[in-house]
This record gives structure tokens, C-alpha cells and sequence, in this order.
């Protein structure tokens, strides 16, 4: 039955997990159902905002925390490009009671492999510059960072933030009462926007390491619209299963129980679909690729949790499941003969990919990342 995402996020605190991975299609709603995860965590609720003493119980990741930074070029004055923090208490908390500052610009020069891209903080906390230290004339000051060090740097803060909080969560019964003894859930959504394959999966072995330091009570919800993030979290988390999130026409939601390792992910299958979208886009299909676009509907089918790949194939599921059929068993792709398929065998080809392509759309994440 389909439910609402203040549904969705019901049942997932009512599963009382201290992982739970959750991998969704881009638009699904993956944000909003955090919004609605902390209002259910933090029940009193203000005509402005979740008081301080609220909050506590729950600290999250998402792009409502990417907001807070923002840059200040001031082109018009030709002012040096700063990035700014607006004021919240998290940021604050981690930089000037913390004075985690060192600790921030390390695991950022470590992410970026780069020991001379220095973050400066202001002595108030809330605004950051960023030079190239090289220790000669070559040095650049003020310099703006890319999309990807920015996100990075961002995600660098809150990490540390969770560090923080793990570690003293760890050893409450050793010392003072702290402002998140109260902590009952952290929600990491999509901290991977921008980054490379490298840092991302970095990133994830990182995230999984911190989350397994935890030894308290604390729960930990990760959203992802990333296979490979999901992957590599899967495997180092030591998952059993994780779930999968879909949006319904009826704008209500489905949370399934998403079984599989890292074969039942997207990450090297991406490949396989820009194989064929090449190949459509320069009309050079041949009979070889319907055994690729079989092998892209199966693992698609194993990824969402359909028993049958042939469940995925639009009307008339027979006839185009015999077609595919036809062409893609008793071979391999190492001995098919590259004939030229007919006209309306290369329709066919392109409409399968096509249609699953528009109906599953996180294959298109790569083109929407890039734009």
C-alpha cells in the first residue's frame, strides 16, 4: 500500500534500526522525507522553527545544509571571493566551542590530495577564504574553489560535526553533560553531489568507519540517488539488505526491502547503457546489442527487486521478451557475429532502451551531474 513520506518516515522510526541505507531515484522526495523525519523526532514544533532544546535529538545532512554556505563575490566592487556561513548553531558549535578548525582543513587537504589548498576561517566562524600556500611567489590568495572542493569542504564541517558528536556520545558516562546527550538520529542525505568517483567512494569508507566507531544508541539514516555511494556503503556496512523508495503517479510512495550485493547494483551497468546509447545516437546498432540490452534489463530487474527482468518491458511483454530472446541466447558477447540488424530490429532496440531509460530515471543522474 502506498504511503504518504510522513508515512514513510513513521515506519522507518518505528523499524528501529541503527543503519538503515535507503537508495532513491532523483526527485523522489529523498530531502523532504528528511524534513518530515525531524519533525517526527522533534514533536514540538514553533510557527518559525524547531526550538534549540528540540533539535538536539536530531542532526542532519541534506541540501537545507549546503544552504548555509554561500558565496560573496561582489563582482561589482572586484572584492575577493569569500564563502560565507550563515549563522546556525551547529557551525558554530563545531568551529568556535570546538575550535575543530585545524581538524576541518586536514580532512579537506586529505579529500582534495592537496596540502597547499588551505581553508582559512575568520575568527568569527562565519566566513571562509581559500589560497594556494605554496610558500613562494607562485602562492594565490582568495581564490574561488571549484563545485566539488566546495562540496567537499562543506561536507569536511559536517563530518567533523559527527565525529564530534560520536565521539563524546561514546563516552557520556565519563564526562560533562554536552548538547547532544539527547541525540537520537543522524539523517545523511546525497552528500555526494559533484564528486568524482574517487572521492565519493573515499567519502563512503570514510562515513561507514565513523558510523561503526559508534557505540552509543544512536540510529543513522543514509538516502542515496547514487549507486556506487549505495554500493560501497553496502559493503562496508556489512548490509543484509537496504530499501528502495519509489514515487507513485498518485505523488504517494512505496519503501520496498532492497536485497543484494554490490551484482545487484548500478555501478558498472552504466557502461553497458552508454554502450547502447552511443550506438542508437550513431544508428551503428548491431545483433550483439540485444544481448547487452537483455543484460541491462536484468540487472536493473535484480537492483529493484523484480523476480523476472522480462516484468520490466512495456505492453506487449511477450512479444518484445521473444525478441530479445531471440538474439541474446546461445551467445556471447565475445563470439556474436556482428551482423547488421534489420530496420525495425534496431526500432526495437531503441525503443526497449528508451522506454526503460524514461521510466527508471536515475540513468540519466550522469547527464543531470554534468550540466
Amino acid at each position: 500500500m502506498s504511503k504518504t513520506l510522513e508515512q514513510i518516515a513513521n515506519e522507518l522510526k518505528s523499524k528501529n534500526k541503527k543503519v538503515q541505507l535507503i537508495y532513491a531515484f532523483n526527485g523522489t522526495g529523498k530531502t523532504r522525507l528528511s524534513k518530515e523525519f525531524q519533525k517526527l523526532i522533534c514533536k514540538k514544533k514553533t510557527t518559525k522553527k524547531i526550538d534549540e532544546e528540540q533539535k538536539r535529538k536530531f542532526l542532519y545532512y541534506s541540501a537545507y545544509t549546503e544552504d548555509l554556505f554561500y558565496w560573496d563575490n561582489d563582482i561589482e566592487n572586484n572584492a575577493e571571493p569569500k564563502l560565507k556561513i550563515q549563522n546556525n548553531n551547529f557551525t558554530n558549535w563545531i568551529l568556535n566551542e570546538q575550535g575543530k578548525g585545524n581538524a576541518i582543513i586536514e580532512k579537506f587537504q586529505h579529500y582534495v590530495n592537496n596540502d597547499k589548498l588551505t581553508p582559512d576561517f575568520n575568527p568569527e566562524g562565519n566566513e571562509v577564504t581559500f589560497s594556494y600556500k605554496k610558500g613562494d611567489d607562485t602562492s594565490s590568495n582568495n581564490i574561488k574553489i571549484s563545485k566539488g572542493e566546495e562540496s567537499l569542504f562543506i561536507w569536511c564541517v559536517f563530518y567533523s560535526i559527527f565525529e564530534q558528536v560520536i565521539e563524546e556520545l561514546n563516552e557520556i558516562e565519563e564526562r560533562e553533560s554536552g548538547p547532544f546527550d539527547d541525540l537520537e538520529y543522524i539523517f545523511i542525505d546525497d552528500p555526494v553531489t559533484s564528486l568524482d568517483e574517487n572521492h565519493l567512494i573515499e567519502l563512503a569508507v570514510d562515513l561507514a568507519k565513523l558510523i561503526k566507531s559508534s557505540e552509543s544508541d544512536l540510529k543513522f539514516i543514509i538516502t542515496t540517488h547514487n549507486p556506487l555511494f549505495y554500493n560501497v556503503l553496502y559493503s562496508e556496512l556489512d548490509r543484509k539488505n537496504g530499501y528502495l523508495i519509489t514515487k507513485n503517479d498518485d505523488n504517494l510512495y512505496d519503501l520496498k526491502l532492497k536485497k543484494g550485493d554490490s551484482n545487484c547494483s548500478f555501478s558498472y551497468h552504466l557502461y553497458i547503457r552508454d554502450l547502447l546509447k552511443e550506438a542508437i545516437e550513431n544508428n551503428n546498432l548491431q545483433k550483439f546489442h540485444f544481448t547487452l540490452l537483455r543484460n541491462l534489463y536484468e540487472k536493473t530487474a535484480c537492483f529493484l527487486g523484480y523476480p523476472r527482468w522480462s516484468e520490466l518491458l512495456p505492453d506487449n511483454k511477450i512479444t518484445y521478451y521473444n525478441k530479445i530472446i531471440q538474439f541474446s541466447s546461445h551467445s556471447t558477447l565475445s563470439g556474436i557475429t556482428v551482423a547488421e540488424p534489420t530496420d525495425q530490429e534496431k526500432k526495437t532496440i531503441s525503443f526497449l532502451f528508451k522506454d526503460l531509460v524514461n521510466k527508471y530515471n536515475y540513468w540519466t543522474q550522469e547527464e543531470s551531474n554534468a550540466r
